[in-house]
């Protein structure tokens, strides 16, 4: 892929396809140029099915700061009804425990 035409254009058809994406991003470290993200990030798909997709990334900007180099290390697993209804429960645990804690 290559410009930034190119970037939209990918980005709007994965995400037309990707409903009710969340994504939770995660610095693992930083020097000069360079950045090495890791994060993960869930959606469904027309159909009701529920994925997860786990990313490594090290991404290279250049002078004017935009993305020169990425590298990028993706799994994307199906997710189960059951587990589904686990994690959202599991979340709405720690949502009201942060709002008691007034995080």
């Amino acid at each position: 892929m290559n410009g930034r035409n190119e970037v939209i254009e990918f980005l709007r058809v994965k995400w037309s396809k990707e409903i009710s994406y969340k994504l939770k991003k995660e610095l693992w470290t930083f020097y000069d140029n360079r950045i090495a993200v890791r994060f993960e990030y869930k959606y469904h798909n027309a159909e009701g099915q529920w994925f997860r997709s786990y990313v490594n990334e090290n991404w290279e900007f250049d002078c004017n700061g935009l993305m020169e180099k990425r590298f990028a290390s993706i799994n994307v697993l199906p997710i189960e009804e059951k587990k589904q209804k686990d994690f959202l429960k599991s979340l709405n645990l720690v949502i009201k425990i942060k709002q008691i804690l007034k995080f």
